[in-house]
């Protein structure tokens, strides 16, 4: 007998559980965070249990069902348009006023519902006790208690899925919500007279749109023209006549008196099922934030924060990346041992191993970095972030939602521009999005690290930490002049839940990294890889170079002269002038590979636009680096690795030897790192750019922008110093 198939969608609350359910239903490993807006796209996920295969659908968080942002009109559209079985809408427990407001719209729909009152131990320790029994007795609508993060209870919420999926859709009296009389005969007049000029096309419940049409819902109004066309003017005139009517009546708008009919329901169901101990109860979030969120200490601590999160990725980095560094260098002295002297060799000595060997060293970088950001999210401590940077983000004409997206691009650029669809304006959006890649994402922290290393080792973490606040400043000072000039607007009220403090969880947090590892060892075997093999092969060919010396009958030369001294039977120093023997060899080794270098492929092209970057500091090696960086900024690093690694072998140490010998100093070093900082983020983020403003023209318009801006921001730095001595 074939398995019968379901699906379920999860709805409910931003901030209430919904992915961590998914997950531990699932078993798969979406972002879970502890502050409102994580999921910003639906998910999906397939299941075998109790004898059913199920699709679980993870919809974003919404806070009802006449939603405002994109992520709010994704969970409406799939509820309304997709039918799913069964529709779980996972509400806090201990928040349970405010999330009953989404379960109440919910009833409204002709749909089958089951509330699973999520994160029920939180609710119990704040001394509430809630009658789950007579909930659902007064709602119509079966209820579960859930504790997701402990799997607690999610065997018995399915097992009720299953069954109301299996039962007939009977819609029970209790779940009908009533308003007001006025109310109710406009809903009940409205209804008719849809009905009556809609065909079966038409799949929306015809009181539930009567309500919608009263509250002046603009996308239902929308559907309604687009599905009903013939007698669409007729259904909105008719409903613009009934809200008129009930303005005049209700001397307030239909949807306001409508919201404080459902809110007086909502009251009242709290009443009766809700009760709370009287045993006196310490609100630890609320103390914890005295102290956090207060208006002289609480920014301060921000920034000490963002501090220690990047010197902690510094300094405790430094050691494992020291193991992996000497493993690189172990797997390339093998390779050099054991293959014949060959261009396969140099390949895989010189191309492979040394471009993402370069790379690999910075993996726990890269991990404790997305551990100290799962952190902030697990913990509450972003929502307070963004509370915080409010009255700055206002100055440029957002409000502090806008900095979540922007915080989460020192991660990643791409999920961080994906977030932006939790803001409400679009104008917003498209600000928020603009000014994202000037937060300076994990790709780019091995250059730092490499530079930062290299010509500033005792102060490192603090330089990198300066970098990306200069990040933040850029990001700020844009934004002010985009508001001004091109997205001008009224900036949006900033209403946002700040979610209690908790304790996070290790798995989330090791899952949370070990889902950007992946991401970043993919990049190993796909893109940077074939990015290093590129640049091997350009900067190998061709190999018939016409030198302007003959270095190797000079190099021949010194040995000779060295013999014939040591055979002399003079009285010499053998030692110092085997030494003096050995630099001169070396320096002729490498302006032989200088030369080498420039007339291969890669360093015509580096010379072709090498005149564009002498002005910041930057020669032609580093010019080809940030040229291949437009495609990943990883590429930056393990470009250089290859370029220099004619000059040593595959280690870092190397790298940082090459560079200090190449006559890179430490202003032109800050001067790259500006501009690596600043400069048009990868093709991944420039295709997400593309994606969220529907726009070519914006993401060309970011391109040429952030470019400009870099160049003009590293001129400043390097000229700058030069005149004042640095």
């Amino acid at each position: 007998m074939e398995k019968r198939q379901l699906r379920i969608a999860l709805a409910g609350n931003p901030n209430s559980g919904k992915t961590t359910i998914f997950n531990n239903l699932t078993g798969t490993r979406q972002k879970v965070g502890n502050w409102p807006g994580v999921t910003v796209e639906k998910k999906e996920g397939d299941i075998l249990k109790f004898g059913y295969d199920m699709k679980i659908i993870d919809l974003p968080g919404t806070y009802s069902l006449t939603p405002f942002s994109i992520e709010e009109i994704v969970a409406r559209d799939f509820i309304l348009d997709e039918n799913p079985d069964v529709v779980i809408d996972i509400i806090d427990a201990s928040n349970l006023e405010r999330n009953l407001y989404l379960a109440n719209q919910l009833r409204e729909l002709d749909c089958k519902v089951i509330f699973a009152l999520n994160m029920a131990d939180v609710a119990k320790s704040r001394g509430f006790k809630i009658d789950a029994k007579k909930l659902s007795e007064l709602l119509g609508v079966p209820v579960v208690f859930t504790v997701g993060n402990k799997n607690e209870g999610l065997d018995d919420l399915l097992k009720t899925a299953i069954e109301l999926a299996e039962s007939p859709l009977e819609i029970p009296e209790e779940r009908r919500v009533r308003y007001s009389n006025d109310i109710e005969s406009a809903i009940s007049e409205l209804k008719d007279f849809i009905e009556l000029r809609v065909d079966s096309s038409f799949s929306y419940n015809s009181r539930w749109t009567a309500v919608k049409l009263l509250e002046n819902d603009q996308i239902i109004k929308d559907r309604i023209i687009e599905k009903v066309r013939a007698e669409s003017e007729n259904i909105l005139r008719k409903a613009e006549k009934l809200r008129g009517k009930l303005s005049k009546r209700l001397d307030d708008d239909p949807e306001i008196v409508m919201t404080d009919d459902r809110y007086g329901f909502i009251a009242g169901t709290i009443k009766e099922v809700l009760s709370t101990s009287t045993r006196q109860r310490v609100d630890i979030s609320r103390n914890i934030d005295l102290v956090l969120t207060n208006r002289f200490l609480g920014f301060p601590i921000f920034i000490f924060f963002i501090w220690a999160m990047f010197q902690t990725t510094f300094t405790l980095g430094a050691y494992p990346m020291e193991w992996i560094d000497a493993g690189v260098g172990y797997v390339s002295a093998f390779f050099a041992y054991v293959l014949p002297d060959s261009l396969l060799k140099d390949l895989i000595v010189d191309g492979i191993i040394a471009g993402v060997g370069s790379i690999i060293i910075f993996l726990p970088n890269i991990l404790l970095l997305f551990f100290c950001i799962a952190l902030f999210e697990d913990t509450g401590y972003m929502a307070r972030a963004a509370f915080l940077m409010d009255k700055i983000m206002h100055l440029i004409g957002l409000h502090g939602k806008s900095f979540i997206p922007m915080l989460m691009g020192f991660g990643c650029s791409v999920p961080a521009i994906i977030a932006t669809r939790s803001l409400e304006s679009r104008k917003d959006r498209i600000l928020t999005i603009l000014i994202t890649p000037f937060m300076s994402c994990s790709a780019r922290l091995p250059v730092y690290i490499v530079l930062a290393g290299t010509f500033f080792a005792a102060h490192a973490g603090t330089v990198i930490f300066m970098i990306y606040l200069f990040g933040i400043l850029v990001a700020i000072v844009t934004g002010r002049l985009f508001r001004t000039a091109l997205l001008k607007g009224e900036d949006a009220p900033f209403v946002m839940e700040l979610p209690p403090y908790r304790v996070p969880m290790m798995k989330n947090l090791l899952i949370h990294m070990w889902d950007r590892s992946k991401m970043f060892l993919k990049k190993m075997g796909g893109i940077i890889l074939v990015g290093s093999i590129v640049i091997w092969v350009l900067s190998n060919f061709p190999q018939n170079i016409q030198y302007s010396r003959d270095y190797d009958s000079q190099i021949a030369q010194l040995h000779q002269a060295y013999e014939q001294k040591v055979s002399s039977g003079e009285s010499i120093d053998e030692l110092r002038l085997l030494q003096t023997k050995e630099d001169f060899v070396e320096r002729l080794s490498i302006a032989k590979e200088a030369e080498r270098a420039e007339k291969s492929f890669i360093g015509r092209i580096g010379k072709a636009i090498e005149p564009v970057f002498l002005p910041i500091g930057i020669d032609w090696r580093g010019s080809v680096a940030l040229l291949t960086g437009f495609v990943a900024k990883e590429i930056v690093v393990s470009t250089m690795g290859v370029l220099y690694a004619a000059e040593g072998d595959a280690e870092s140490d190397a790298l940082r030897n090459a560079l200090l010998k190449s006559g890179m100093t430490p202003l032109s070093a800050l001067s790259m790192m500006i501009f690596v900082l600043l400069y048009v983020p990868c093709l991944a983020t420039i295709g997400a750019i593309t994606r969220e403003t529907g726009s070519v023209k914006w993401t060309l318009f970011n391109i040429a922008f952030t470019t400009t801006v870099a160049w003009g921001m590293s001129f400043v730095v390097y000229q700058g110093g030069r005149l004042i001595g640095f």
